[in-house]
């Protein structure tokens, strides 16, 4: 299971020694978020849905490993700024989802919740 505040412990542990707080404000950290997320679309840009499924078995598997914890990281240290507990965060939206999309209405289909 994942330990999300082992992993903020070490991400702030890691900023504070380069003393880059004052770089890491949530601003700043949405923004290398998004970039992140785009170098990670950037490693599928070109795959179709086949070869996109294998990805990991492939020599751009490592970069996508790398990607995701990019993410992750730049996640976290948005959560730890701002003082979101991620897990509940995740819990409540995911109860907000199964309201916007009931089972017997989204089975099936990628239609969004107002075409439901």
């Amino acid at each position: 299971m994942l330990d999300t505040g082992y992993i903020q412990d070490k991400i702030r542990q890691f900023a504070q020694e380069r003393e880059w707080e004052k770089f890491h404000t949530p601003k700043n950290i949405a923004m290398a978020l998004t970039v992140e997320a785009a170098e990670l679309m950037e490693q599928f840009q070109w795959l179709d849905s086949e070869e996109a499924k294998n990805v990991m078995q492939t020599p751009k598997g490592e970069a996508v490993r790398q990607e995701v914890a990019d993410v992750a990281v730049y996640l976290l240290r948005l959560c730890d700024l701002l003082q979101i507990d991620l897990q509940s965060a995740i819990e409540h939206k995911m109860k907000l989802n199964a309201e916007k999309y009931p089972v017997e209405l989204s089975r099936g289909h990628a239609r969004k919740y107002d075409e439901l």
